[in-house]
């Protein structure tokens, strides 16, 4: 029987994952069946269940990798970053109904509540980490503790989600993120 490589390995899980993130986001949670992941996926449940152990599992793996990537552009960036990213109309949307479906378990399954914590932590590390320099840089407004600077950006965060979810226009959103972004910074003193 032939060894499988690493990186063949690495290529069928994002084949999973990326075909999982599309159903997901076409189907929600409930209407992702095993029938149509195999659709997406183009694999066997076989398959689809050798890397993942069952359908949460695989969720809350795509969930924690949207999670990271929006930790590395906040360690880089920011998180007004992220909120610029998401309203730029070439980037991918499909991460939109695993949010969704992450908010909505969130509220009614207290089971999956207590997996995602465990989770979900590297994003809100990431924006106090990233606040935490920026404040010793002499960047940010000192008279809101930090902790509640990067509460603020969580929940403007959470607003736009449910803006782009609701399909609402987002024409004048740079704008919104502009003085979302200003409200944060250490003011300019004019000299």
């Amino acid at each position: 029987m032939p060894r499988v490589s690493t990186d063949q390995l690495a290529a069928r899980r994002r084949q999973i994952l990326d075909g999982a993130r599309t159903c997901f986001a076409d189907h929600g949670y409930e209407g992702a069946t095993v029938r149509r992941l195999e659709q997406y996926t183009r694999l066997s449940r076989g398959a689809i269940f050798h890397y993942f152990r069952d359908k949460e599992s695989l969720f809350l793996a795509l969930a924690e990798q949207d999670a990271g990537r929006m930790a590395d552009v906040v360690a880089e960036q920011g998180l007004v970053q992220v909120m610029r990213d998401l309203l730029d109309a070439d980037s991918d949307r499909s991460w939109l109904g695993t949010r969704l479906e992450v908010s909505r378990r969130l509220r009614t399954e207290p089971e999956f509540r207590a997996r995602w914590q465990e989770h979900s932590v590297a994003l809100t590390a990431a924006t106090r980490a990233r606040l935490e320099r920026q404040a010793a840089a002499g960047a940010l407004r000192d008279d809101v503790p930090v902790p509640v600077l990067a509460q603020y950006l969580e929940l403007v965060l959470e607003g736009l989600v449910s803006h782009l979810a609701m399909g609402l226009p987002t024409d004048d959103l740079d704008a919104v993120l502009d003085v979302v972004e200003n409200g944060v910074r250490a003011a300019t003193r004019a000299p």
